[in-house]
């Protein structure tokens, strides 16, 4: 720019310069000539008193301060090579009014005089302690390290902590992790190119030079950068934390991505402090907020924003002031601060009858995991009991170990016994324990490192040895004390499982507005492109996460997995998990309650009792067993008919799998093969073995109890490890298995409507009053991060928060959550539209992996405080992802009540018809069943939660969502997935959007005229034209065999508004995604697609219908956007009319 740069010759001409005011900058060039500096010394010059002169770095380096040019205001600061103390020099010589202390600036590069300087001021920062080798004083750096923590001067530090160099200069600061959630360590650095840091290994601290060790803060994965003009402005802004995932997200100009964020007034008061403290009138520090407070982690000293032109402006506006204001006093300026928003104005726009989402919350399954296992020995070997006593079990009369150290010496043991076996010295005892001792080798060496997620070893006193018939083993053993080792290992997430989580995380992000982008591009890939409002949301701090885990590792793997799909991010898991992971169990929330257990352990044994009966079931059975006429497991009762003899088969079923596993082990071709995860075929042997022993007992009864696992490890082979073990008879024992399951899992959670009731309240109380909480509270206390609508862009209704609280647990809290809704929720005698959820969720055999609840909660800002409909609540359901085989998933009712319907559709079409025949239900492409009822295909079918699939063969049937009931979709069976979340009607829009809306809206308004009359004529067709063409989609449907590829071409058929299925996504014109379609066939093949379409699916229609006019799109989207019409057809209530079609429950 138009900045004098300076030579030093220029050094008296101030005095010719009347009235003004010489303002010197005196920096490294790559700082003052920076563009932050250039856009504000630009504004400095507009000030009439006030003229800029800029020392070059020539002159700073290289000539005597005595040369350098005179100055009324020096603005001087170091950066790497600035000679600070020729600066000092300078400015006791010429005395100017300094901006920023030249001497706290040594303070500033060193982080333990910060540190200092922030707890004499009583400003918050992390606990920390410093580790000074430079020191004399042996007792400034005694540090002891352990696995999980470190000790430094007498002071515990538990993973995860922060290790920073003393210098602030050096930017290498580490993050060590836990153990318990996969260790290692992540390391940051100056940003090289758009990464900021790296994920490592390695778990150990560094052994040289100086460090502060400080506790980690969780900040949910964002920094906030205060920059303060003097103590009474500060600008700040947020960015994704490097810890998160080292990736620097940059913007068209290759800048980092940052947003802007208003400040509490306690943080203006903390910026105020370190201003004062550190005598910088410009300077930036770093804050982090987390557990409701704010702590300040570092101090920068002089720095300006990057890219805001308000923040210029309003810099150089109180830079001039106080310079004036300082030096030219008979100028009488009068001084201003620019006013600075403390509230946001709320000013939605909104368009016709919009709804704003202001909660989501999700109860979610974790993904697929390998066999849960377990492995009971007796011990008493005097190594045992040595271990046993170092972790004082004599206390507690057992011990758990689970840490890294503790696994490897029972590792140790197992192999110095077996080496004993070899040369013959052991005794006859562990000769006896011999494969038992093999196995507990082979899984403690299983992966080659130890992560306490997946394994672990108990161990139990017994002080007369094991009690009689315990065990299978040896029912006669001698009187001598022993303990019972107890082996448990597996239960892990699967690579298939990540990959699902991850899915799942980037499709959630399109159930939040904006989450659909109204115009795709034709080359749109994928969910990339998707789901944007939700990222730009987080960013903002408007979104208010949190991430809940029970403690098992599946389930937290599986949260850090979905994690980083919701909010794109990536690298390892680790990390994410650490930061954005919370543990459920310190607050109870996935506790089990004891009372429960018993009522839940009584019905188990009323259930086995009455599966012991080797005869037809009779109806007498089928009442005591399924007395709540769940439709799914009468469909399995059909199939299994004598329970006993179903038994028997899957018992020879499984013996008929060993042989096989017998002679793979023992074929030279197939001897090697390795098996998913690792696992090897003497691994599987004994997995399968143990199963077959324990299935049947010794007087020939089956012990319904192992029903469960044997499902869970069929599931799991079949899925995984077909292709290597090619067991001709697999999907008999997979759908035999699935069938018993289907009676069994569910009924142990009680078998009549109370029991089910006091063994759900008792699983999820603490989870029910958490989910009412999330509801209740008003979302706009203080406390959370807010955004400043002034600064940012595109995000409507600027001010309101979403809040979206996840909570990951197993099948047990899912079940009983479930359980909870269905029976004490609404009387499904008075409810037509919930009856029909339950009717649907009563068709659902199977809560899978990943199988979710989600509850959205809608506001209409325009309807008064008290009125009842200003709210509206949606509740959402979604089985999980769907095996590879028998994908005949049940259909799901249309979401209106039949009497509605009739107003809108043909009089068959009423929703309430199920398949005509069973045909639709088997295919295996099939999509949907086609008679039954558009209605829901009219608006929006509601939610349909989502989900899609994993790799492998694992393809994810979605479902439904239990939409407001409603829902129901049917686990959209097969390809189907139900519709998008209604966001299409219930989200703010603002400025564009809204004038966008209303252009195309208008622009469309004769088209959607045309049709009503079409619809009118098409209503009025006589029944046998549908029935017709019912047959004629059966026919189409093929038989069971049809490949997904198949489906590719009936998608292709052209479609009636009658006959066309409802709810699914594939149907959709083309332009729609159907790149999503190619790409899914060819890389999934016969795995149940992924139900993301639907998402966009849906929610494109209303742009997208002028492809190709298809009657289904313009009446959702004329249903959509003209909501007001649906109320003529008496669908008001709860809310926006159009939502409320979908959730009569509020």
């Amino acid at each position: 720019g138009d900045l004098d740069i300076t030579d030093g010759l220029d050094s008296d001409d101030s005095s010719t310069s009347g009235k003004q005011v010489v303002v010197a900058v005196c920096a490294m060039s790559k700082k003052s000539q920076s563009k932050p500096m250039k856009e504000i010394l630009t504004r400095l010059q507009e000030f009439e008193y006030i003229r800029m002169v800029v020392i070059g770095e020539d002159i700073i380096l290289h000539q005597p301060v005595e040369n350098w040019p005179l100055c009324d205001c020096l603005i001087s600061f170091h950066s790497k090579g600035f000679p600070l103390d020729k600066a000092i020099q300078y400015a006791q010589l010429r005395q100017p009014y300094v901006i920023n202390n030249l001497h706290m600036q040594f303070d500033i590069q060193d982080r333990r005089r910060v540190y200092a300087i922030l707890e004499q001021e009583g400003i918050e920062i992390p606990r920390y302690a410093v580790l000074d080798r430079d020191s004399l004083d042996p007792k400034q750096h005694e540090l002891v390290e352990s696995e999980d923590h470190v000790e430094v001067n007498g002071i515990v530090f538990n993973k995860p902590f922060v290790e920073k160099p003393v210098s602030a200069e050096d930017h290498n600061i580490y993050i060590y992790y836990p153990t318990s959630a996969g260790g290692g360590s992540q390391r940051l650095f100056r940003k090289i190119g758009s990464r900021s840091s790296v994920y490592s290994p390695e778990s150990r601290v560094r052994k040289t030079g100086s460090f502060i060790y400080e506790d980690f803060m969780p900040t949910d994965g964002t920094d906030v950068k205060v920059y303060t003009v003097g103590p009474d402005y500060a600008h700040a802004e947020a960015r994704k934390s490097p810890a998160l995932d080292g990736k620097v997200e940059r913007d068209s100009d290759g800048k980092e991505i940052r947003y802007p964020v208003i400040l509490s007034n306690g943080e203006k008061l903390l910026s105020r402090k370190v201003c004062l403290a550190f005598k910088q009138t410009v300077c930036g520090f770093d804050l982090l907020r987390a557990n409701g407070k704010s702590f300040v982690c570092d101090v920068n000293g002089f720095s300006f924003v990057k890219n805001s032109n308000k923040y210029y402006d309003d810099c150089a506006k109180i830079l001039g002031n106080m310079i004036l204001r300082e030096l030219a006093p008979q100028l009488h300026i009068p001084w201003s601060v620019p006013f600075q928003l403390d509230d946001p104005p709320i000013v939605p726009t909104t368009f016709g009858k919009m709804m704003e989402l202001r909660c989501v919350t999700a109860v979610i399954r974790h993904g697929d995991r390998t066999p849960k296992q377990k492995m009971k020995v007796e011990v008493r070997h005097q190594k045992f009991f040595e271990i046993f006593e170092k972790y004082d079990g004599y206390r507690y009369g057992h011990i758990k170990l689970k840490r890294p150290k503790q696994l490897q010496e029972i590792l140790d043991i197992a192999r110095s016994l077996l080496a004993e076996i070899q040369t013959k010295a052991a005794d006859s005892e562990i000769e006896e324990k011999q494969s038992k001792l093999e196995q507990l080798k082979s899984v403690l060496e299983m992966y080659g490192h130890f992560s306490g997620i997946n394994r672990k070893v108990q161990m139990k006193y017994q002080p007369k040895g094991r009690p009689r018939g315990s065990s299978s083993d040896d029912a006669d053993a001698p009187k001598e004390p022993s303990l019972v080792l107890i082996l448990k290992w597996g239960g892990e997430l699967t690579p298939a499982g990540r990959i699902q989580a991850e899915e799942l995380g980037r499709f959630f992000r399109c159930m939040y507005p904006g989450g659909q982008s109204r115009h795709p591009g034709v080359n749109e890939e994928g969910p990339g492109a998707q789901g944007l409002g939700l990222l730009r949301l987080h960013s903002t701090f408007r979104h208010d996460l949190k991430i809940y885990a029970s403690d098992e590792g599946r389930v937290q793997m599986t949260a850090a997995a979905f994690a980083k799909g919701l909010l794109a991010l990536e690298g390892e898991l680790t990390p994410i998990l650490v930061q954005m992971v919370k543990s459920a169990n310190t607050n109870g929330l996935l506790d089990n309650d004891c009372d429960s257990s018993k009522v839940q352990n009584m019905a188990k044994a009323r259930l086995h009792e009455l599966m012991q009966i080797d005869r037809e079931f009779t109806a007498e059975d089928r009442a005591a067993i399924n007395p709540g006429n769940a439709i799914s497991i009468n469909l399995a009762m059909n199939f299994v008919k004598n329970p006993v003899q179903c038994c028997a088969r899957v018992h020879s079923l499984i013996r008929s799998l060993l042989a096989v596993v017998a002679v793979k082990c023992e074929d030279p071709k197939t001897r090697d093969s390795v098996l998913y995860h690792g696992e090897t075929w003497e691994m599987m042997g004994r997995r399968w073995g143990k199963i077959e022993k324990d299935f049947c007992t010794k007087n020939k009864s089956y012990d319904i109890s192992k029903i469960p696992d044997i499902y869970d490890c069929i599931k799991y082979d079949l899925q995984h490890n077909q292709h290597t073990l090619q067991f001709d008879q697999v999907e008999e024992l997979y759908i035999t298995a699935k069938y018993l399951a289907d009676i069994v899992i569910p009924q142990e959670y009680g078998l009549t409507v109370h029991e089910k009731l006091t063994i759900g309240q008792g699983i999820c109380t603490p989870l029910l009053k958490k989910i009412r909480a999330d509801l209740q509270r008003n979302i706009e206390e203080a406390g959370v991060n807010r955004l400043n609508p002034l600064y940012s862009y595109g995000v409507s209704s600027p001010g309101r928060h979403v809040r979206t609280r996840l909570y990951f647990t197993s099948e047990s809290h899912v079940h009983s959550l479930l359980t909870v809704l269905r029976h004490g929720l609404i009387n499904q005698l008075t409810d037509e539209q919930w009856r029909r959820a339950m009717e649907y969720v009563s068709m659902v055999s199977e809560l899978n992996y990943m199988a979710q609840i989600v509850i959205m909660l809608y506001e209409d800002p325009m309807k008064d405080v008290e009125a009842e409909d200003r709210f509206h609540v949606e509740l959402h359901f979604s089985p999980g992802v769907n095996c590879c085989v028998q994908k005949n998933l049940p259909p799901g009712p249309g979401f209106r009540p039949h009497s509605r319907n009739e107003s809108v559709t043909s009089k068959n079409a009423s929703g309430d018809e199920e398949p005509t025949s069973r045909i639709d239900e088997e295919n295996d492409t099939e999509e949907e069943g086609s008679s039954l009822s558009n209605s829901a295909s009219l608006h929006h079918t509601p939610i349909k939660l989502l989900y899609h699939g994993e790799q492998q063969t694992n393809g994810s049937a979605s479902s439904g969502l239990i939409a407001g009931s409603q829902t129901k979709e049917r686990r959209t069976r097969k390809v189907k997935s139900s519709s998008p979340i209604p966001i299409g009607s219930c989200h703010t829009v603002s400025g564009h959007e809204a004038m966008d809306l209303a252009k195309r809206l208008s622009e469309e308004l004769a088209a959607q005229q045309q049709q009503q009359m079409l619809l009118q004529q098409l209503q009025n067709q006589p029944q046998q034209l549908q029935q017709q063409q019912q047959q004629q989609d059966q026919q189409q449907c093929g038989s069971l065999g049809t490949t997904f590829d198949g489906l590719g071409q009936q998608q292709q058929r052209s479609l009636s508004p009658d006959t066309e299925p409802r709810a699914r996504s594939f149907e959709h014109p083309q332009p729609v995604g159907h790149h999503h379609q190619q790409r899914h066939a060819d890389h999934h093949q016969q795995q149940e697609p992924h139900h993301h379409h639907h998402f966009h699916h849906h929610r494109h229609q209303a742009s997208q219908h002028h492809h190709r006019p298809c009657v289904r799109t313009l009446r959702t989207k004329y249903a959509a956007e003209h909501p007001e019409k649906n109320h003529s057809r008496g669908e008001g209530r709860a809310g926006s009319d159009f939502s409320q079609q979908h959730q009569q429950q509020t």
